[in-house]
């Protein structure tokens, strides 16, 4: 609650620029402040940054940003409810709704709109934008709406057997994902760019050239040069061709427009304030506008003329307001313009002067266009001082590179350049050096979080600091800052596993391996200390898993388990649960999806398709989850492991069984894949994806590990990761057989499963394995260790030792047990419950509703009734 003294802060705008500032304020301030944030969308603020993620399955939920921090008793949040006038002289903001808001700061974070440009049809029926939660749902659903209308067309050969044909006009980052995510929904995709090279502005055009190849590559098709002059409709006024200005059409059944952002600076205007002649609401280096009480930030706040729709900046602007307002005096430095690409599988970087527009730069440039490689990495005049650079194929150097800017290289140029694999000279970054541009925080800010606030790692440094908590892409270089200080200061850097073990998870692997212990406690007798934590504790659950094969709740390593293998299924933020079938390579019997959607008709379950081909379904109750098992394993579907960090799917075209360009047959093989490495429990989730050619329907590059036919056998890549740092998988083999394939696989995996660290990923336990995916390769394919014949045996053990988790719990009344709700009533909903509607499915009525259902598991009858 807001006292008589408090500080009134009222803040326009609910994005991520608002919710960073928020998030400092309630951070840096005390009580005595009192903030209101006016958003004009339904919603929390989440991560405009990767909406691409909804496209792979991310829910809403999933994308907000922290839903603690609207807790807080000094935040309220309005949603819906859009400022629509503010009255300067009386300091107050009035909303759409009516109510008035006084302050005694008001800052804009209105962000900005997507444009359309002034052409024929732009507002046709099918044309789109790709700028907010609203507009990626919309487009998703006409993609979903335009398949199933060619689908009912099949008996038109005119339409038979086609995709849905997409248009992306605008060629720069957001075209590029805005492409990737049609290609993702299955449609067909072409980017129109009116320059004559991709993302112009951040590539050079041999950068460019190189940038089309890959995107080509990706089977996403490429126009330059060419400007778009009409949206033409069809018979029903929807959109279905774009005309350009050489004449020519192309068909489409979508248009997405990503042509660039207006600021939305009317209600700045409204209220007189100033604004740039481009737009935007005037600030200075405090991010104060023409009035001393009014601050703007992010794509709304005009900088020396210019607004720059990048999130670091916005929130550069929020930690200089936030300063401001508390009685500091920061500045803002200036727009720090370096971008990553955010697609899957496909590499790029822009940092710094990249055209070399400082007098005298000189350009070192090494290029692989059988690779699809060209780096730039751009100097001064004598050499010594780097001023930016362009990575296209491979940008695995810009979380090294990107800091140094300004400063001296510190090494050979040439050796920053080598393709990766190989080993770049480190330097010593300055502590003005900027490290994580999300967060503006320097490398001396992580040096002092380490030396004076006892941070001994980068989830440490990233509380401390924020530095890495937003994109992660500087991770490796925070952990790499945190152990150089460590060992400065002449401490230890630990490596232990957490407060109750001394070994790191790989040593911890081969302690229980060599003493063969079973359970935890015996575990943490003789290498460990205390009672365990919620690190360790599923940590040993995973070890014991794969070197014991017993099942997840058995024995005292029941009590050891994450919430969601605690009961199997995934918690949702309901209290209820999701369950997963597993449906190998997305392959199902028309019998077996019958029973999935009875099952989610009749327990009143909302139903998704993930983008791991499988069907999800939300909703379910813990006393429910044995009863919808029951039916699911009587009709021969096993645990999907969705709740586990194992084997998640593993994606799959249709190969050469179908599609007229297989090579190979991918489902055969994803099949064979997903049921040998089921179960397999791992240092954190992961996935394959099977292609059947070179057209990547299977988007394998994007996974773990990337199986791709050729005419000469399986390509094999591996440590490739989606989320929010995407890594590009590497070619480890070809030309494989069936047989070599999966021994090859096998041997990965296990390799993975023994030497990686808590939480690690492939791909960051690949970058950190010793001579990279040369080291990885002389280990699984030379046998340079001599482990194969243990790494074999291994994985023959959990293939000849696998069962299915819920079948063998459906069996077992004490493991039911854990699904009781109440001791007293087991069986009986909480009458308290109140179940709606999600997204229009509607929720019939459950089992037992309407009278008594008996089911009988594992010899007991239980009887559901409301």
């Amino acid at each position: 609650m807001s006292t008589p003294t408090s500080t009134r802060i009222v803040v326009i705008g609910a994005g991520m620029a608002a919710h960073r500032l928020v998030d400092s304020l309630v951070t840096r301030a005390e009580d005595r402040i009192s903030i209101t944030v006016l958003g004009d969308e339904a919603r929390r603020p989440y991560d405009r940054v990767g909406l691409t993620r909804f496209f792979d399955g991310a829910t809403p939920e999933e994308l907000t940003l922290a839903h603690t921090l609207f807790e807080d008793p000094r935040v309220t949040l309005h949603e819906s409810d859009p400022a629509t006038a503010i009255d300067r002289t009386a300091r107050t903001v009035t909303t759409a709704s009516g109510a008035l808001h006084p302050y005694d700061h008001l800052v804009l974070a209105t962000g900005s709109t997507a444009s359309r440009p002034p052409i024929d049809g732009a507002e046709l029926p099918g044309c789109f934008v790709y700028r907010t939660l609203e507009d990626v749902a919309a487009l998703r659903a006409h993609v979903e709406a335009r398949a199933a209308q060619l689908g009912a067309a099949q008996s038109n050969p005119a339409q038979s057997d086609r995709p849905v044909r997409g248009i992306v006009v605008g060629g720069g980052l957001l075209g590029l994902e805005a492409a990737g995510a049609l290609q993702g929904l299955g449609a067909e995709a072409t980017v129109v760019q009116s320059a004559d090279r991709l993302m112009s502005a951040q590539l050079d055009l041999p950068a460019g050239t190189s940038l089309r190849r890959l995107i080509e590559a990706r089977g996403i098709a490429v126009r330059t040069e060419a400007r778009t002059t009409a949206v033409l409709p069809d018979a029903d006024g929807q959109a279905a061709a774009v005309t350009f200005r050489d004449g020519t059409q192309q068909r489409a059944d979508l248009v997405v427009f990503t042509v660039g952002v207006r600021p939305r600076d009317e209600l700045a205007r409204a209220a007189g304030l100033e604004c740039g002649d481009r737009g935007g609401v005037r600030i200075d280096e405090a991010c104060t506008t023409s009035d001393p009480s009014v601050h703007a930030i992010g794509e709304v706040a005009s900088f020396e003329g210019q607004c720059v729709g990048l999130v670091a900046p916005g929130y550069a602007m929020a930690e200089v307001v936030c300063d401001r307002i508390l009685g500091g005096r920061a500045t803002f430095a200036g727009y720090d313009l370096s971008t990553k690409l955010k697609l899957s599988g496909v590499d790029v970087a822009s940092f710094g002067d990249a055209f070399a527009t400082t007098p005298g730069a000189l350009d070192v440039v090494y290029t692989d266009p059988v690779g699809g490689v060209h780096k730039k990495l751009v100097l001064s005049d004598d050499a010594q001082t780097l001023l930016g650079g362009i990575l296209v194929g491979d940008a695995s150097a810009y979380g090294a590179l990107r800091p140094l800017v300004g400063g001296p290289l510190g090494g050979d140029p040439a050796a920053y350049l080598l393709p990766a694999g190989t080993a770049a000279p480190s330097a010593e970054l300055p502590d003005a050096a900027i490290v994580c541009s999300c967060s503006s925080v320097s490398a001396g800010a992580i040096r002092h979080a380490v030396r004076e606030q006892g941070c001994t790692d980068a989830a440490g440094v990233a509380a401390c600091t924020k530095a890495g908590a937003t994109c992660g892409s500087c991770t490796a270089t925070v952990s790499s800052l945190v152990s150089g200080e460590l060992a400065t200061l002449g401490r230890a850097v630990r490596t232990g596993l957490c407060e109750h073990f001394e070994l790191s998870r790989r040593q911890l692997f081969d302690a229980v391996h060599v003493s063969g212990l079973t359970t935890f406690s015996a575990v943490i007798e003789r290498f460990g200390h205390g009672r365990g934590c919620d690190i360790c504790k599923p940590v040993l659950a995973s070890i014991l898993a794969v070197l014991g094969g017993q099942h997840v709740l058995d024995g005292e390593n029941a009590a050891l388990q994450d919430t969601n293998d605690h009961v199997m299924a995934n918690l949702q933020k309901d209290g209820t649960y999701s369950v997963v079938p597993r449906m190998p390579a997305g392959e199902v019997t028309p019998e077996g999806l019958i029973t999935v959607g009875e099952v989610a008709r009749d327990f009143g379950l909302y139903t998704k398709i993930t983008g791991g081909q499988r069907v999800d379904m939300f909703g379910a109750r813990l006393e429910e989850l044995p009863l919808i098992w029951q039916r699911l394993t009587d009709a021969g579907f096993e645990s999907g492991h969705a709740y586990g960090k194992s084997l998640r799917t593993v994606k799959s075209c249709v190969g050469s069984a179908w599609c007229r360009y297989g090579v190979l047959d991918s489902t055969s093989m994803a099949v064979q894949l997903e049921l040998r490495y089921r179960g397999l429990r791992a240092p954190h989730k992961f996935k394959l994806g099977v292609s059947g050619c070179a057209r990547e329907c299977a988007e394998a590059r994007s996974k773990d590990a990337g199986i791709i036919a050729t005419a000469q056998g399986w390509s094999l890549y591996v440590g490739g990761n989606g989320g929010a740092t995407p890594r590009h998988a590497q070619l480890l083999a070809e030309g494989l057989d069936d047989e070599t394939l999966i021994r090859t696989l096998d041997r990965y995996f296990m390799y993975y499963l023994r030497t990686a660290d808590k939480l690690q990923r492939t791909a960051p336990w690949l970058e950190a394995l010793e001579g990279g995916i040369d080291g990885l390769y002389a280990v699984i394919m030379e046998d340079s260790l001599g482990l194969a014949p243990d790494l074999d045996a291994a994985m023959a053990r959990h293939v000849e030792n696998y069962r299915d988790e819920w079948a063998e719990t459906l069996a077992d009344p004490a493991k039911l047990a854990r699904f009781d709700s109440f001791v007293n009533a087991p069986t009986t909903p909480d009458p308290g419950l109140e179940y709606v509607e999600e997204r229009g499915q509607p929720r019939p009525a459950r089992p037992g509703e309407n009278g008594t259902r008996k089911v009988l598991i594992a010899g007991t009858t239980l009887e559901v009734r409301r």
